[in-house]
């Protein structure tokens, strides 16, 4: 038998865990929301380094079209330096040649004997 003190023993300890279920069901709720708020601040995170990773990859582009355009201007400038290199000796030597015919002549054999020379070996 039951008695009056072993019964309210009883219900206090039923009350106590009562009171702890919902202390632990309090802690979970905190802990869900918890969890949930991670994931959104992971979420926007990852968003974040997404448009970061893009506006980087934008930028690479960019740099790597302005690179390449200056690479090509200057090759173009470095090609008409040397058509121009090339037509200044043209002109050297056509005046050369009008100049003094006969040693142009002579100078131009001797030059195809030596190739002549040098190919037959």
């Amino acid at each position: 038998m039951v008695t009056a003190a072993g019964k309210a023993v009883n219900d206090d300890m039923k009350d106590e865990m009562k009171d702890d279920m919902k202390t632990d069901a309090g802690n979970i709720a905190a802990l869900e929301a918890e969890i949930s708020q991670l994931k959104a601040e992971f979420d926007a995170l990852a968003k974040q380094f997404a448009k970061a990773s893009e506006h980087g990859m934008g930028t690479a582009k960019r740099a790597a079209a302005l690179g390449v355009e200056q690479l090509r201007s200057q090759g173009e400038a470095a090609l008409d330096n040397v058509r121009s290199s090339a037509k200044d000796v043209e002109a050297q030597l056509v005046a050369q040649v009008q100049e003094k015919p006969v040693t142009s002549l002579a100078i131009a054999a001797g030059i195809g004997y030596l190739f002549a020379l040098l190919s037959r070996r």
